[in-house]
């Protein structure tokens, strides 16, 4: 069994990361979503309701794919959740040249850790390449709408932390 780990804080969940998901599970059979618990990044979603939202947009997402997924939550060392669920393969995404040299280097440093273990990257959508949750919570804070970011379950979170929609992009 092929067995695929995307990890990530996922605060928030975005469409960018739902494309990513939806792209991964077509090379895996069994697609875990690592939801690291960094409590030094201080998220504005718990855990839970991290796991929550995932869990509810991938649902469909498992049964349109035929692929297992499931939603992990971890606190150790990437190369170690990886060997914990029983991955192969690293899925990472990338959005610009800047991520891929942070990705360079965490690469590196996971395969002196673990040759056996991939890292597979994939690119965003073109239409996604922007999207990132911090930019995607500074909107929504400041009132932004954020729809064209995030799934509606997403969104609806947002706008209860935050409070309704305050500005209007033109578009």
């Amino acid at each position: 069994m092929r067995i695929g780990l995307y990890p990530g804080t996922f605060d928030p969940l975005t469409l960018g990361h739902i494309d990513i998901i939806a792209r991964a599970a077509d090379l895996v059979d069994r697609l875990v979503i690592g939801v690291a618990i960094n409590r030094d990044k201080g998220p504005l979603f718990s855990l839970e309701q991290r796991v929550a939202m995932i869990e509810a947009e991938c649902a469909e997402l498992s049964r349109q794919s035929g692929t297992e997924i499931v939603v992990h939550p971890f606190e150790n060392l990437l190369i170690d959740c990886a060997r914990d669920v029983g991955a192969q393969t690293i899925i990472r995404g990338l959005r610009a040249v800047a991520d891929f040299e942070y990705e360079f280097q965490m690469v590196g440093m996971n395969r002196a850790l673990d040759k056996s273990i991939e890292t597979v990257f994939l690119m965003a959508d073109a239409r996604r390449q922007a999207i990132a949750s911090k930019l995607v919570k500074e909107i929504a804070r400041l009132g932004g709408d954020v729809t064209k970011f995030v799934p509606e379950l997403v969104n609806t979170a947002l706008r209860e932390r935050f409070g309704p929609i305050t500005s209007h992009s033109p578009g």
